[in-house]
């Protein structure tokens, strides 16, 4: 059961969040656009102190991908995930079999921001200096707010950015969902699309799918 104070601390980021994506009962991970509760945490137990999210974006299985699209961290069984665009970072939230997967990516570390929309699903690609993190995003998602979303961190960008310390996490090889070494990686994961990344100039080139 959520208790008070996190109820109470999620209504009053709702009502100063300039986008009415952020809701009370959505941050407090109680009743709302979710048939289930989207995470094993309350979205804003992640919050630092003093930090609001200006937007909450939102896929249902999608997941993230990291490095690449197809490279993917899903939500497990009802679970969902969330992502809360602040003032200092991109924090993506996907509730997994029996915790929540945290990735974090500061507006600082952002080389590109960009966004596409597909008839499945739209997307939010967040470069850094070296990986591509794909925040998956749902259709009813208007293009409008992918458009202010993409124009928010982008004001935030520095014009050098600085490489994320923990950025492992866009560079780890999956075979059938799970991470492997990579000194066995080219053994055991089969030789597809699905399990290779084109790199360019040090950075992953997007094959143009959904």
């Amino acid at each position: 059961m959520t208790d008070q104070a996190t109820l109470d601390r999620a209504e009053t980021l709702a009502d100063i969040a300039p986008h009415d994506t952020v809701t009370a009962p959505l941050l407090a991970g109680v009743s709302g656009r979710f048939v289930t509760p989207p995470l094993h945490d309350a979205p804003v137990s992640y919050l630092e102190p003093t930090e609001s999210p200006a937007f909450v974006l939102s896929n249902a299985k999608r997941g993230i991908g990291l490095g690449s699209k197809r490279n993917t961290v899903a939500p497990g069984g009802d679970h969902e995930t969330v992502v809360l665009v602040t003032g200092r970072r991109t924090l993506c939230l996907v509730g997994q079999a029996s915790e929540d997967r945290v990735i974090e990516i500061p507006h600082e570390s952002i080389a590109e921001v960009s966004y596409s929309t597909g008839f499945r699903a739209h997307r939010l690609a967040l470069t850094t200096p070296r990986n591509i993190y794909h925040c998956w995003v749902n259709r009813a998602a208007e293009e409008e707010l992918l458009a202010a979303v993409t124009a928010f961190i982008r004001d935030r960008q520095q014009a050098d950015p600085e490489e994320i310390d923990s950025d492992e996490n866009a560079s780890r090889v999956l075979y059938r969902g799970l991470p492997v070494q990579q000194e066995t990686a080219s053994q055991e994961a089969p030789s597809s699309d699905e399990t290779q990344t084109v790199m360019y100039r040090g950075l992953p080139v997007d094959d143009g799918a959904e």
